[in-house]
């Protein structure tokens, strides 16, 4: 049964030009109380629902970790469609500025579904928003989620968990490393509702000869008790 609360506010009420500064400084940006608790809770009791997903990854298997997640199948949940088509044309301008700095020819057009008709046509057609779920001792290991030639360089990951009450541990995790520099960590505060934008895998950082390239990687400390889940919004589709 998919989710019957509608979101709580409209995303474009939400202050974009300092989410897109802090993320020309930082690579993330947290957007606070972006869902409720209910509906939080609405999303975290997908899981237990396998006919919504298209595979399920125990990380342990393929050493990303400890832990599981559940990848969508199309049509997704309505109010997961809801947000990736929504948070897109926001991040779009950002996106296309970056690439631009960068010196990449890739310019991202302003609608969602045209990015994932270009994904389908390059034979990317499988569905990428997940569910995650951690329980103790659970991790996941330093990554990037790329999943084949098109990826839109942000993505999106929401706490559907409630820390200290919940779980406790389980800290979201972004590393930058940058040229000739050791790597730089983040350790991100969310609360239950709140969302980080990242960077999928580079962003651009202005030296004194121009903009050079920094290389991120995302993952999540160890849950020491409880249970964690987490909603991820990645906006291009897998192979």
């Amino acid at each position: 049964m998919f989710p019957t609360l509608p979101l709580p506010r409209p995303i474009a009420d939400l202050d974009w030009p300092a989410l897109e500064q802090s993320l020309d400084l930082d690579g993330c940006a947290i957007i606070r109380n972006l869902l409720p608790a209910a509906l939080c809770l609405e999303l975290s009791g997908l899981y237990a629902q396998p006919g919504l997903f298209r595979s399920r990854v125990i990380m342990a298997r393929h050493g990303f970790g400890r832990g599981e997640y559940q990848y969508f199948r199309y049509p997704l949940p309505e109010a997961i469609q809801q947000l990736r088509q929504s948070l897109y044309p926001l991040l779009v301008p950002l996106a296309n500025r970056w690439n631009e700095c960068m010196g990449l020819p890739v310019r991202y057009p302003d609608q969602h579904a045209d990015f994932v008709q270009r994904c389908h046509a390059a034979g990317q057609q499988r569905p990428t928003p997940l569910l995650l779920q951690y329980g103790p001792q659970d991790y996941n290991c330093l990554h990037q989620d790329l999943y084949g030639e098109h990826v839109f360089p942000l993505q999106v990951a929401i706490l559907l968990s409630a820390p200290d009450l919940d779980f406790t541990g389980g800290e979201f995790v972004l590393t930058e490393q940058r040229p000739r520099m050791q790597s730089r960590p983040q350790v991100i505060d969310l609360k239950q509702g709140d969302a980080v934008v990242f960077a999928v895998h580079q962003r651009p950082v202005k030296g004194v000869r121009g903009y050079y390239r920094v290389n991120l990687r995302h993952g999540v400390s160890r849950v020491l008790s409880g249970r964690r889940h987490t909603l991820g919004i990645i906006f291009h589709d897998a192979q």
